[in-house]
């Protein structure tokens, strides 16, 4: 296991995932990411069973970095309660790994 995580957030169209994927590695706070859709998605909202098209922006980090990646999407995000979420990456090239670590060091 490793310390690189991959960070799952999405929006409702792709200029807000964008500027978010943007201003995240612009901090620091990602090495890399990308925006990709529109997917269509389904979801609860206000009591009430919703549809629509969202844009999922997934981002590279490490664990160090992580909490200020988060508090920033949610911060910079326009939705009140936004999906903000991470794996962690098992395992990849020791290269791509290090790179992760010196693109979002501080």
């Amino acid at each position: 296991m490793t310390d690189v995580l991959q960070v799952l957030t999405t929006a409702d169209n792709r200029e807000t995932a964008l500027q978010l994927l943007q201003s995240a590695v612009s901090a620091k706070l990602a090495a890399s990411g990308q925006v990709s859709g529109p997917v269509a998605s389904a979801f609860w909202h206000l009591g009430e069973l919703g549809k629509g098209e969202e844009w999922v922006l997934t981002l590279r980090t490490t664990r160090d970095r992580y909490e200020e990646l988060e508090q920033h999407l949610i911060e910079h995000h326009p939705w009140d309660n936004p999906e903000v979420t991470f794996t962690v990456i098992a395992g990849g090239s020791a290269s791509y790994m290090n790179w992760v670590r010196q693109a979002t060091s501080a």
